[in-house]
Order: structure tokens, then sequence, then C-alpha cells
């Protein structure tokens, strides 16, 4: 599972120059690339999912995880399936019988059933392109922002 996470490092000149930002609008920026990254990957997953009622390929999400040890300068966000009592009960014109559990039993296979991995295959396809949504988001919020300050 080691490969099924991206950390960047050694951007020495962009953190000086998230540095300079405020730490608010530093966090913010950090934040909106990070999320456009995973959603490029959410966007291969959906399109590698095999369907069979479209369910699973709806319930394919991205989550910003709680802020943990690292600082402003951490931003983590998850893509994942979402399944369970929670998902079953999310939103009126969800079907309470379906529920996507079995995601899992589609990406790694079961004695019975071959697998059909969708998830592991789109973050290895889409890597190189999450990274460049993000310094694209990141460049242009930093962009922004800076413009916005020597305004000021």
């Amino acid at each position: 599972m080691a490969d099924s996470f991206l950390k960047l490092d050694g951007f020495k000149e962009l953190a000086a120059a998230m540095r300079e930002l405020p730490e608010r609008v530093a966090k913010n920026a950090l934040r909106s690339a990070v999320s456009s990254a995973a959603a490029v990957v959410r966007d291969e997953a959906k399109l590698r999912a095999p369907v069979d009622t479209g369910e699973m390929k709806r319930d394919i999400m991205i989550k910003r995880e709680r802020d943990a040890k690292g600082g402003p300068m951490v931003a983590t966000y998850s893509v994942y399936v979402r399944s369970g009592k929670k998902s079953r009960l999310a939103g009126k014109k969800r079907n309470v019988q379906r529920d996507s559990f079995y995601w899992r039993f589609v990406e790694y296979g079961t004695a019975k059933m071959a697998a059909q991995p969708f998830m592991r295959p789109a973050f290895q396809a889409k890597k190189e392109a999450a990274i460049d949504a993000m310094r694209e988001k990141l460049d242009a919020r930093i962009q922004k922002e800076a413009t916005e300050l020597s305004k000021k």
C-alpha cells in the first residue's frame, strides 16, 4: 500500500513563497491545490469502475482529512468509496437497500471472483496529472493572493 500515497518534498521555492503569504491564505491555497489533485484521481477511478447498478461509481468521493501533525503546510485528502450505514442513509434519493460495501471485493477479488481493480490503477495512471493539477492550482492561487497583497 506504500504506492497509494503521494508525498511531495523538496519544494524550497514553493515553501518560501507560501511563507510570504498570510497563514490562512497559504493554508487555503494548499488545500485547494491538493483537492484538485485528488479530484483528478477520483474522476479517473469513476471512469475505471466497473458498472452494474452505477451505485459504486457514484460513491467514489474525496474527503479532506483532519489536520494532523505538520502544521499549516500539510493538507491530506483521500479518494475513497463511501459505504456503510452512513452511506445507506445519506440523501433522500438513495436506495437504502444498495450499499457499496462490496467495492473491496471488486478491487481485490475474492476466492470466487477475480479482481477488477479500479482505484489503484486510477492512482497509478493519474499521479503525474494530479501533480500537474496541483502545481497549476497552487501557482494560480499564489499569483492571485500576491497581486491582492501588493495592492494593499
